[in-house]
């Protein structure tokens, strides 16, 4: 799972680093929950895996209920004023694909950065656009 961050003017997006998803969801979570007290974040942005045609399939429901999981555990942490949101993120491994081989980046080293560079992909497009399609998690019913 890529992670990317903002500046602190939440204008420019960046990446971060490469987490493994692992078996054991509580183990992403306290990984997540490090980089939020370690980065100082406000907010978390989680990609929602929607359908081309903009519908929810089972993954982004998926999504939804990761984002829910990891708003529970940002709670239990003391950390209950860091926001969770979902934003889509249809396209975002392709776009980041692209701009890494227009980079001259060859098959085996875009493998190990896409999804940071993806991650940061997501978060561009969330900080450039507009609030309004912007969905919270963990308050009552998430996309």
């Amino acid at each position: 799972m890529g992670v990317a961050l903002s500046d602190a003017t939440a204008t420019l997006a960046s990446p971060l680093t490469t987490l493994d998803r692992g078996d054991d969801p509580a183990v992403l979570d306290a990984a997540v929950v490090d980089l939020v007290v370690a980065s100082e974040v406000s907010e978390v942005v989680v990609g929602l895996p929607l359908n081309m045609d903009g519908s929810k399939g089972p993954a982004a429901r998926a999504a939804a209920s990761e984002a829910d999981r990891l708003a529970a555990a940002l709670t239990a942490a003391g950390l209950a004023g860091v926001a969770v949101s979902l934003h889509d993120e249809r396209l975002t491994t392709v776009v980041a694909d692209r701009t890494l081989i227009r980079q001259g980046r060859r098959a085996p080293a875009r493998r190990k950065i896409v999804d940071k560079t993806a991650a940061t992909v997501l978060l561009q497009s969330w900080l450039d656009g507009p609030g309004g399609r912007r969905v919270r998690a963990g308050a009552g019913g998430s996309a």
